[in-house]
């Protein structure tokens, strides 16, 4: 058997040694589908690129003392920008050439609230250095928005737009509360936002706007055949008085 050389340094252990799921799920069935309709709704707008990842309720490892202390962080919904686009258990930086979320969701709820904004926020804004870092409460429907203060290495409040809703510089979106129907709960969720002020379809809304185009062009084709039907029969029957009055 070979002797591991002691001169050769010892590699942290990688995404098939460290634990990728704590066995713990979201706080309630809405916040899981609102995290679910946020990566969607962005996988599906940019189906064509494979230069981003976007990851959700899982964990994010950023040190190796942070794996010896059993120190694990998921965030809810995470977004890395100018990276590969592949299938991972778990995001490790040492893996990802020291790379770390570039936007960063966490859908709060009471129990979690205070290690959101305080534990977390702290944890994003001085060690990761996010430079963006949403919190979302899907019951209340209260969203706070940051952006990093690179001197500081604080986050400050981000102010709405006039639409109320809160740009993203790095992916040149927004994000924004909008009305809608999940499963069975209705409400405003947080969605993605386009120029146009739009919030990005997921592939299900994006085939139900096309079925629903689909059949607002079929009753349209359905109505101008009708109309001219009734126009040629009304031309059949002035023929038909014209040559009764000349007979």
């Amino acid at each position: 058997m070979t002797e591991p050389d002691p001169l050769t340094p010892k590699l942290p252990p990688g995404q098939d040694e460290l634990p990728c799921e704590d066995g713990e799920p979201m706080d309630t069935p809405r916040h899981r589908l609102q995290m679910n309709l946020l990566i969607d709704s962005l996988e599906d707008a940019w189906a064509g690129r494979d230069d981003y990842y976007v990851g959700g309720n899982m964990f994010v490892y950023f040190s190796e003392l942070q794996v010896k202390k059993n120190d694990f962080r998921g965030p809810d919904v995470f977004v890395v920008l100018d990276t590969e686009w592949r299938h991972r258990k778990s995001w490790v930086a040492w893996e990802e050439g020291g790379k770390l979320p570039d936007l960063v969701i966490e859908l709060t709820s009471p129990s979690t609230r205070r290690v959101d904004h305080e534990d977390k926020k702290r944890l994003y804004a001085n060690v990761w250095r996010c430079p963006e870092y949403f919190i979302f409460d899907p019951d209340t429907e209260e969203l706070d928005a940051y952006r990093l203060d690179v001197e500081t290495r604080d986050y400050v409040a981000v102010p709405p737009d006039a639409r109320g809703d809160y740009p993203v510089a790095g992916l040149q979106l927004r994000l924004g509360l909008r009305p809608g129907k999940l499963s069975a709960y209705e409400g405003n969720f947080l969605r993605w936002i386009d120029a146009a002020g739009e919030p990005l379809p997921t592939a299900r809304e994006r085939l139900r706007h096309e079925q629903q185009r689909a059949e607002t062009e079929r009753q349209r084709a359905e109505t101008e055949r009708q109309r001219a039907e009734d126009a040629e029969r009304r031309l059949r029957e002035l023929e038909a008085e014209l040559r009764s009055r000349k007979s």
